[in-house]
C-alpha cells in the first residue's frame, strides 16, 4: 500500500474543563455506590504494647485500635509487630510464637485435657559469626490459619470463648490464644544447634519472655439479605422461595371434642442470620372454629411480654462438651442450654381488604425474635460445640387439664457477626467476612430433649 493513499484524519478535539467530568469521594444526591474496594477502607493504626517483668523487652503489636484491653484478630488475620529490646548483651536468639489451645477441665475431679489449635513460630534473629550483635528492634509477621487438624479431621479455627457447664461432673471449657516472644541467652540454646527452637528444648534460666493473650474474632456475614415479609391473604400467607415453611400438628386429646390444629411456621429460607438483627417470622394456625376458640387461651399473646406464655418462639443456644476428651470411657455429653432470644407476636393485618389475622378456620401472626448480645457465633470442634436453634413450642400450663398435648418444633440456624450489606463492600471483603457453613454442614441437629430443658 502506497503512503500516498493514507487517509487523513480530523484534528483531535482539544480537552476543555467544560468537558471534564467532576468526581467526588462520596455519592451525589442522585447517585449510589455500587462497590467499594476494601483496600480503601481505613486500617487501624494503633499499637498494643506489653513489657516483660524486667522491662528489658517489649512486644509491640501494630494495626490495633487505640485503648483496647487485648489485641483482636479476625479470620486469616496477620499478627504483626516488633520485639523491642533495651539490652542486647548475651542474647543468642529471639523468636516469636503464636499459639491457640482448647482446654477442657472437670470442676470437681481431675479430668483435664488440652488440644493445640494452632502453633506457629518464627525465628527473628540468631547469633552467628556474621550476626554477633542483636538488633534492638525486630519486626515480625505471622498469619493465623483458618483451620486446624485433629485426629485426621479438619475443623475451622474457633473464636476465643469460655463457658462453665454445670452438672455431675461440671466442666470449664476455654478457647484462648496468645502471642509471645522469647529472648534466649547463650546457655538457653546449645551452640552445636544454634537454629533449634527454644520451645523444643524448654525455656531455661536466663531467658526473657514477653507475651499477651489476644482475642480471635472471625467475622462472617450472610450471603443474602433478610427477605421482605410474606404477602398476606384471607387464610394465611402466600408462600415464597425466600421463606421456608415448617409444618407441624398440635394434637388434640381424645374425648376433648376438638380437632388437631395444623401449624405452619415461616422463617427466612437461608437460616443464616446476623446476631445483631431480629429474626422475622410468620405463623398460621388452621382448624375448626370450635377448636381455635378452645386454643385461644394457649395461643400467641400480643401483650404482657414479661408474662410466661404457652406459645413461644425462641432462639436457643446449646453448648456441649464430649467428656470422652477428658478421659471418660464412654460417650457422655454434658450440655448447657440458654435462651438468647424471645419472639414477640402481632396479628397479621391487611388493611386494604379490611381483615385482621383471624378467620373462621384460621388465625395468623407475624413477629420477630430480637437476639441478645452474643460474643461468638456457633462452631464445632473436637470435644466442644456451640449450636443455635429456633424452638417453636406450645406448652399448656397444666397438661393434665389441657385440651392439647403441646408441640416442640426445632429449626437449626447459624448466626453471623455482621449483617448482609447492599453497597458492594462484601464483594471486596469476601475473604475477611466469609459466609458461614449452613446448619446442616455444622453437624447433626441438637437433641430435642436437651433443648426442652430450657423451657
Amino acid at each position: 500500500m502506497s503512503t500516498a493513499t493514507i487517509p487523513t484524519y480530523a484534528e483531535p478535539i482539544q480537552p476543555t474543563f467544560s468537558r471534564t467530568p467532576s468526581y467526588s469521594a462520596e455519592p451525589g444526591l442522585y447517585e449510589q455506590r455500587l462497590a467499594l474496594n476494601a483496600r480503601s477502607l481505613p486500617r487501624a493504626t494503633g499499637n498494643f504494647i506489653t513489657s516483660s517483668k524486667s522491662g528489658s523487652a517489649k512486644l509491640r503489636l501494630t494495626a490495633q485500635q487505640n485503648n483496647i484491653d487485648l489485641p483482636i484478630y479476625g479470620s486469616g488475620g496477620v499478627v504483626e509487630g516488633t520485639v523491642e529490646l533495651t539490652k542486647t548483651d548475651n542474647i543468642s536468639s529471639v523468636e516469636v510464637t503464636v499459639e491457640g489451645r482448647l482446654e477442657l477441665k472437670e470442676i470437681a475431679g481431675g479430668g483435664h485435657t488440652e488440644t493445640k489449635l494452632c502453633v506457629d513460630t518464627a525465628l527473628l534473629w540468631v547469633k552467628d559469626d556474621s550476626n554477633s550483635i542483636c538488633p534492638t528492634s525486630l519486626p515480625f509477621s505471622l498469619t493465623l490459619p483458618t483451620t486446624f487438624e485433629y485426629n485426621s479431621k479438619r475443623y475451622a479455627l474457633p473464636p476465643s470463648h469460655s463457658i462453665k457447664l454445670s452438672g455431675l461432673p461440671g466442666f470449664y471449657a476455654t478457647i484462648d490464644y496468645t502471642v509471645g516472644a522469647v529472648i534466649n541467652k547463650p546457655h538457653a540454646v546449645p551452640t552445636l544447634v544454634p537454629l533449634v527452637k527454644s520451645r523444643v528444648l524448654g525455656i531455661n534460666i536466663g531467658s526473657t519472655t514477653v507475651s499477651t493473650p489476644f482475642i480471635y474474632y472471625p467475622r462472617t456475614r450472610p450471603s443474602v439479605a433478610l427477605p421482605t415479609p410474606l404477602r398476606r391473604f384471607e387464610g394465611g400467607f402466600i408462600e415464597s422461595p425466600e421463606w421456608k415453611v415448617y409444618p407441624s400438628v398440635l394434637k388434640a386429646k381424645e374425648k376433648s371434642g376438638t380437632q388437631d390444629i395444623f401449624v405452619k411456621v415461616y422463617v427466612p429460607a437461608s437460616r443464616i442470620y446476623c446476631s445483631t438483627q431480629a429474626i422475622p417470622f410468620h405463623v398460621t394456625f388452621e382448624s375448626t372454629a370450635f377448636t381455635l376458640a378452645a386454643f385461644l387461651p394457649y395461643g400467641p399473646s400480643t401483650g404482657n411480654p414479661g408474662k410466661p406464655q404457652a406459645t413461644r418462639f425462641q432462639l436457643m443456644r446449646q453448648s456441649t462438651v464430649d467428656v470422652r476428651f477428658v478421659g471418660a470411657n464412654r460417650k457422655t455429653d454434658i450440655w448447657r442450654v440458654d435462651c438468647i432470644g424471645e419472639g414477640t407476636f402481632r396479628h397479621a393485618v391487611r388493611l386494604l381488604s379490611g381483615w385482621t389475622g383471624d378467620g373462621a378456620t384460621w388465625t395468623s401472626f407475624s413477629g420477630e425474635i430480637p437476639i441478645d448480645p452474643v460474643k461468638v457465633t456457633g462452631f464445632r470442634i473436637a470435644g466442644l460445640s456451640v449450636s443455635d436453634c429456633l424452638l417453636f413450642s406450645v406448652t399448656p400450663p397444666d397438661v393434665t387439664k389441657s385440651t392439647f398435648t403441646g408441640i416442640r418444633a426445632m429449626i437449626p440456624v447459624q448466626l453471623t457477626t455482621d449483617p448482609w450489606i447492599e453497597d458492594g463492600r462484601g464483594i471486596a471483603q469476601r475473604q475477611s467476612f466469609p459466609v458461614p457453613p449452613s446448619p446442616e454442614e455444622m453437624g447433626p441437629e441438637p437433641d430435642s430433649e436437651s433443648f426442652a430443658q430450657a423451657i
